[in-house]
């Protein structure tokens, strides 16, 4: 047990550039006192005194900021920086060496039993304000950006952001995303719709200018192509760049 207290110390001591001596980890750091609690309730949940350990938690929760079950099974020196608003809920895993900042959760989704809460695999950052939801997977030595929003399995060695999260770094390798199905964005669809919709007019106005002696009407049909595709481009630029 205290060889597990000392290392843990010793991980908030190489992680955080803020800690500079041992009394301030020990006096300081709420998120380290979180952990070191949850190991009692989970030891009270493991014996069935499950009232007690579910208290206990609740009495971590007030002088903490931080909201374990004590079902969680948390590896060694995880450090959770900030502390403040973290949630992790009763059937998530969270590997070793993982790092959690400020408001982070590993929720649930929906009402059903069995593993319903996220995977974290070692070696994983989360970001501020992140939400990992459902029984998946964050593979080894992944990154959670701020405020993102993860429902699905994430590879080992990738960055992921955005809401909801994609990838945009593998294995140290930019992720260039061209197809708007990828991102599974709520605007995704929208711009898939623009996107044909330009194409289709770029053809029609394709064939109207193969055309030697336009009449006037056919000339109003192309300047109304030319201003409709210029406005649509003009929207799906616009929504590249949200």
């Amino acid at each position: 047990m205290f060889e597990r207290i000392r290392e843990d110390i010793r991980s908030v001591l190489e992680r955080d550039p803020a800690a500079r001596s041992t009394l301030e980890v020990l006096t300081c750091y709420p998120g380290l006192w979180a952990v070191w609690i949850h190991r009692v309730s989970h030891g009270l949940l493991r014996v069935k005194l499950r009232l007690p350990a579910r208290m206990l938690s609740q009495v971590a929760r007030f002088f903490t900021g931080v909201d374990i079950h004590p079902g969680a099974l948390l590896g060694r020196r995880l450090f959770i920086d900030h502390a403040t608003g973290v949630v992790i809920g009763e059937t998530a895993i969270v590997g070793s060496d993982v790092t959690i900042y400020q408001g982070v959760t590993l929720g649930g989704t929906g009402k059903g039993h069995g593993k319903r809460h996220p995977t974290i695999c070692d070696g994983v950052f989360i970001g501020n304000n992140a939400n990992v939801l459902g029984n998946i997977t964050v593979g080894q030595n992944s990154r959670v950006g701020a405020g993102s929003v993860v429902l699905n399995d994430v590879p080992p060695n990738s960055t992921v952001v955005g809401v909801p999260a994609h990838i945009v770094y593998r294995n140290g390798e930019r992720i260039l995303i061209t197809d708007p199905h990828d991102i599974k964005d709520p605007l995704s669809d929208a711009l898939i719709a623009l996107s044909a919709r330009v194409d289709e007019l770029e053809q029609r106005l394709g064939a109207t200018d193969g055309c030697e002696e336009p009449f006037a009407a056919e000339e109003a049909d192309r300047t109304a192509y030319r201003d409709e595709l210029d406005r649509l481009a003009g929207y799906v630029s616009m929504g590249e760049g949200i």
